[in-house]
């Protein structure tokens, strides 16, 4: 009685036809259309290097478009750092992705240093790693797409895993691919030969040894001159990316902090490192501390390091109280149980009954 007022009225259900099920399955169902292909033709590429008192090692593993898997393992038989051992990692995994024929490539390793600056983001401040990015820089023009992704440790155990069968120069399981490298990608010279700077001071004459050092970087920044020789001045060209000219004055970008270093010559350094170590505030420190705090003032010459030990072994107060082993003079002999009492002139004489000590008398 209450719905009368609405108008309602009963109507009794009709038969449901087949067509309308068919119609509602067809309106709620996704077409059969055929799946689309998850597979890129993107190829994934890890890398590590490892370094142990075996010498170094890198591994690499690539991982293709349909999941299958290609490892390598590179013994390096070279002296070489875990730095240099991950971009040899990294380069030499390049070259096999260019000879497989890879275009598009993700690179993933653990190493921050090597991905950001492959990146750069990070500055390539050592020679040698500015030589290495170079090098790998110039592979990726065989490349559609090149990206690089740094990745925690976890993620990259098994490139971790290869790498130590490198440096440990363990049996190499079978189906894992091994190159031995005997000598550095890039840079060979520079493991044979010291670092730039020191060969100008040694090419300097002994007259200008201590203070001639600056002359060709001043000289190549201001003006662009450098020397006659193709090899030394590509050298001078790569050791002058860490210099600035400052109102006429050379300084040296510090590769920690934003504070430029003062470059001062070889007389005035010793004379700095001198004062540090036994002047009004001195301590007589090792020669690394006396760097450290010589750098940390904002000074910097090439041959510090060399200057500090020198100072160090010609310091006569370190010389007479430096750490020395306390060994005897002579060997330590063995002494038996017996000797106090022949020492003190006694004899013992035992019996069944008592222990009888009597005085020798001589």
């Amino acid at each position: 009685m209450e719905l009368c007022p609405f108008s309602l009225h009963f109507q009794s259900r009709t038969t449901v036809k087949s067509q309308a099920l068919v119609d509602f399955i067809v309106e709620w169902m996704d077409l059969n259309e055929p799946p689309v292909s998850d597979v890129s033709d993107h190829w994934s590429m890890f890398f590590d290097g490892s370094l142990n008192i075996n010498g170094a090692g890198a591994g690499i593993l690539f991982v293709s478009p349909n999941k299958d898997k290609l490892r390598y393992v590179l013994r390096i038989l070279f002296l070489a750092s875990n730095n240099v051992a991950e971009y040899e990692a990294c380069l030499h995994g390049i070259r096999l992705a260019v000879e497989l024929g890879v275009k598009r490539l993700y690179v993933y390793g653990d190493s921050a240093l090597v991905i950001n600056q492959l990146n750069k983001v990070w500055d390539a401040t050592h020679e040698k790693m500015d030589l290495y990015c170079k090098e790998i820089h110039k592979w990726e023009s065989n490349f559609y797409g090149i990206e690089y992704t740094h990745v925690v440790r976890d993620k990259n155990q098994a490139a971790d895993a290869l790498s130590k069968l490198g440096s440990s120069r363990a049996q190499i399981p079978r189906g894992v691919f091994v190159q031995d490298i005997h000598e550095p990608s890039v840079g060979t010279d520079l493991v044979e030969k010291q670092p730039i700077e020191a060969m100008l001071i040694d090419d300097a004459t002994p007259t200008t040894r201590s203070r001639g050092w600056r002359t060709p970087f001043i000289r190549y920044i201001s003006d662009g001159s450098g020397f006659q020789d193709k090899t030394e001045n590509e050298r001078l060209i790569r050791r002058s990316k860490n210099y600035i000219l400052v109102d006429g004055k050379l300084m040296r970008k510090n590769a920690s902090s934003e504070v430029l270093l003062k470059c001062i010559s070889q007389d005035d350094g010793i004379k700095l490192l001198d004062d540090i170590h036994a002047g009004s505030c001195g301590n007589h420190a090792a020669s690394r501390t006396l760097v450290g705090k010589a750098f940390r003032a904002g000074f910097y010459w090439p041959t510090a390091v060399t200057d500090a030990e020198k100072l160090v072994r010609h310091c006569e107060g370190c010389q007479f109280f430096t750490k020395r082993t306390h060994v005897p003079a002579h060997e330590i002999q063995t002494i038996p149980s017996s000797w106090p009492f022949a020492y003190w002139g006694l004899d013992m004489i035992s019996s069944s009954r008592q222990l009888q000590v009597c005085l020798r008398i001589n």
